[in-house]
């Protein structure tokens, strides 16, 4: 029991630290935050930058808050830890680029 505690931490703490960190940089960044890896999106299509990556920052720190939540319910008890990991994917993967989608219209010129 304690080894698989061990095991689920090892994996979900690196794992929620990086969407947390990716929330945080895309938070911060002073150009246009992309969403997709390749993609870029240039300044000329943003009206304002800093509210545009502010609410990326949010986005993806929200999505972590959901692997940080599964992280501490799994260290207490697996059943609800792996319960909530994968309820909160199923709904929060597909939530990601619907999120996007608006925040991308809101702040495109």
């Amino acid at each position: 029991m304690v080894m698989e505690n061990i095991i689920w931490l090892i994996i979900m703490v690196p794992v929620s630290l990086l969407f947390t960190g990716l929330g945080v940089y895309a938070w911060k960044r002073k150009k246009p935050m992309w969403f997709w890896s390749g993609s870029t999106v240039e300044e000329s299509e943003i009206s304002d930058i800093s509210a545009y990556n502010k609410a990326n920052g949010i986005m993806w720190i929200v999505f972590s808050a959901i692997l940080w939540i599964s992280t501490i319910f799994g260290s207490l008890n697996m059943k609800i830890g792996g319960i909530t990991l994968i309820v909160g994917c199923i709904l929060g993967v597909p939530a990601l680029p619907i999120v996007y989608g608006r925040i991308y219209r809101k702040y495109k010129k």
